[in-house]
């Protein structure tokens, strides 16, 4: 199974949250895991803004920094090219998505069209959800909470 994380949930095997044992164990048994390029800087971002809300120790920090980046080097990354542009021009017009997001769902498609493996798109914000199970993704979580 080919695993899109788009970053809300990318970020759950860093941090303990609702929908991190499922995203773990997802990961394990994936073939692949599929992200956009775009999710490293939103990824990073993430975790230096945690750790300034949550203060949690430098060491923790660097750890967690260490694994993102030892994990990101083994992900199947889709670059932001006019190909995917043409994509995101349908995911706008479709959906009520904001840019990263329709960079995430249009992400996906491409992959999941060109790769016969099951597919499964992981995301945590709702209307992200609602859009890839519009546009015909399995997806994790299954319903938008």
């Amino acid at each position: 199974m080919i695993l899109y994380l788009d970053t809300s949930a990318l970020l759950k095997k860093y941090f303990r949250e609702t929908g991190s044992d499922e995203i773990i164990a997802r990961w394990k048994d994936a073939t692949g895991i599929v992200t956009s390029s775009l999710a490293y800087a939103e990824a990073l971002a993430s975790i230096h803004r945690k750790k300034r809300d949550v203060k949690f120790n430098n060491d923790i920090f660097q750890n967690i920094i260490h694994l993102f980046r030892r994990d990101w080097n083994s992900f199947i990354r889709v670059e932001v090219t006019d190909e995917l542009n043409d994509w995101i021009d349908k995911m706008v017009s479709h959906y009520s998505l904001r840019g990263f997001d329709a960079i995430h769902l249009a992400s996906a498609l491409i992959v999941h069209d060109r790769l016969p493996e099951k597919f499964l798109f992981a995301c945590y914000d709702n209307q992200l959800l609602q859009a890839a199970q519009s546009a015909g993704l399995q997806t994790l979580p299954k319903r938008a909470s």
